[in-house]
């Protein structure tokens, strides 16, 4: 594993070796057959070891492209800074430095040629609740939204124990242009990840060359760490489209149950739409993992409520408003709650996040009840418009097989409609060895909707 901690680093070790009807086929590339995973769920790539021929592959900013050459050299000069997350001199400003700027063509090319001995990512189509695509109004674009948990790499290689992913599949240097190459397919305006240890040497000088402004936020005691050359903590990170969004405020969260500060956070972010002129705050978490924990998942959703109620009511307020102390107590945020009564309308609310938590468990209650007004994206994937997806998630373990619906993307239902949805890739196209796999990066799926302002 990489353990290289800056951009320099790592693009210069890349530049020296160089989803029935109502349903729309996105645009792209690399689409596998209906049975992904291959005969036997083997799926391997044709230079894995057994296989008929190598194909050699040409890494970013190879001599093929100037694309990531410019970048690089933009890198070179110096490590990128990691700033103190909850710091008043910490505006989530670009670290770029007026990087070059990358064609996202270009670079979902050279991802494709990255992966040319990897067998294709599963097909999925965009499918439309409404029974037809919407007609598209210059002046009031769909916002569309990706959520994903991308498998930190130390913990898909040192500890998490997927037991029938060959550890080949999750090296980092194929592993990251299969998840570049996902986003890149999708280019959602909005972007909610979790699970990310490599921010500062991957995603963000690629997402800002790419066009997007970034936020990171590390779990206070990530596991990472306990992985022998780790590449740091992982954590949440939020990406939205400069040319879509300008900044309003950012809220850092470390979410607290009973009273007392735990090791999961949160991102929230008050933007506003370029195009339309209106706000929009969009959230990112990922909450405690593991059975036995359902009453710490419980409190620190109604924390993460409680803060986004205080937030989105007072309009989402300055950045000094929204920056929370690590050990802050909430009875400002109580006392703020029961004065929303007097306060205008609650600003849209989009929340993304792996939860951890089936549908039936309580946490998942609360968001659905919620005096904010959620609901969850993708049970209008189902007939009934209320069933959540059979599974987000598809992984073997030492300890056996599982198989859950963890990750939502949670969206303000009076505020805003949505459009389409990406949908789920079948039990077929997942393959017998399950996630993750050559063909997919991550445990996790991808969710993805386009979401409108309504009225």
């Amino acid at each position: 594993m990489n353990p290289a901690r800056r951009c320099s680093a790592l693009f210069g070790h890349l530049c020296a070796s160089s989803r029935g009807p109502s349903a729309a086929r996105i645009p792209g590339t690399r689409y596998c057959h209906p049975g992904g995973g291959g005969a036997g769920g083997a799926g391997k790539p044709s230079g894995a070891p057994g296989s008929a021929a190598a194909t050699s592959v040409c890494p970013m900013g190879g001599s093929s492209s100037r694309l990531f050459g410019t970048l690089a050299q933009s890198l070179n000069t110096a490590p990128l800074p990691q700033p103190d997350p909850f710091s008043e001199d910490n505006p989530d400003q670009d670290l770029d430095r007026d990087l070059a700027e990358v064609d996202p063509d270009q670079l979902l090319r050279e991802c494709e040629q990255a992966l040319q001995r990897r067998p294709a990512r599963p097909h999925r189509d965009l499918v439309y609740p409404g029974g037809a695509a919407p007609c598209r109004h210059q002046h009031d674009p769909p916002i569309r939204v990706m959520q994903w948990n991308i498998l930190a790499q130390a913990l898909g290689e040192g500890k998490d124990g997927f037991v029938r992913c060959p550890l080949d599949a999750l090296n980092w240097h194929e592993r990251k242009y299969l998840i570049l190459e996902e986003i890149l397919t999708y280019r959602p305006d909005v972007l909610c990840l979790q699970e990310v240890d490599h921010y500062y040497d991957t995603f963000q000088p690629i997402m800002s060359g790419l066009g997007y402004q970034g936020s990171f936020l590390a779990k206070p005691w990530s596991p990472c760490l306990d992985v022998e050359r780790n590449n740091g903590p992982d954590g949440c990170a939020l990406f939205y489209r400069r040319s879509r969004f300008s900044l309003q405020a950012t809220a850092h969260l470390r979410l607290s149950a009973m009273m007392l500060p735990t090791n999961q956070v949160a991102i929230v972010q008050t933007l506003s739409c370029r195009v339309t002129g209106r706000r929009l705050c969009v959230a990112v978490t990922h909450l405690k993992a593991r059975s036995g924990w359902e009453r710490l998942r419980s409190a620190q959703g109604a924390d993460l409520l409680q803060r986004l109620r205080s937030i989105t009511s007072r309009g989402g307020g300055g950045r000094q408003d929204l920056d929370q102390d690590l050990d802050q107590d909430l009875d400002l945020d109580r006392d703020l709650d029961q004065d929303q009564e007097e306060r205008p309308g609650l600003l849209p609310l989009v929340v993304c996040g792996d939860f951890n938590a089936e549908p039936s468990e309580d946490v998942y209650r609360r968001f659905s009840s919620s005096p904010l007004g959620l609901d969850s994206a993708y049970k209008l994937l189902s007939r009934d418009g209320q069933t959540e997806p059979a599974y987000t998630t598809w992984k073997i373990r030492p300890s056996g097989e599982s198989r859950g619906t963890l990750d939502y993307i949670w969206y303000s239902q009076e505020a805003l409609s949505v459009d389409s949805l990406l949908d789920i890739p079948t039990e077929e196209q997942i393959g017998p060895d399950r996630l993750p796999s050559y063909h997919y990066p991550s445990d996790h799926l991808s969710l993805l909707c386009d979401l409108r302002f309504r009225g």
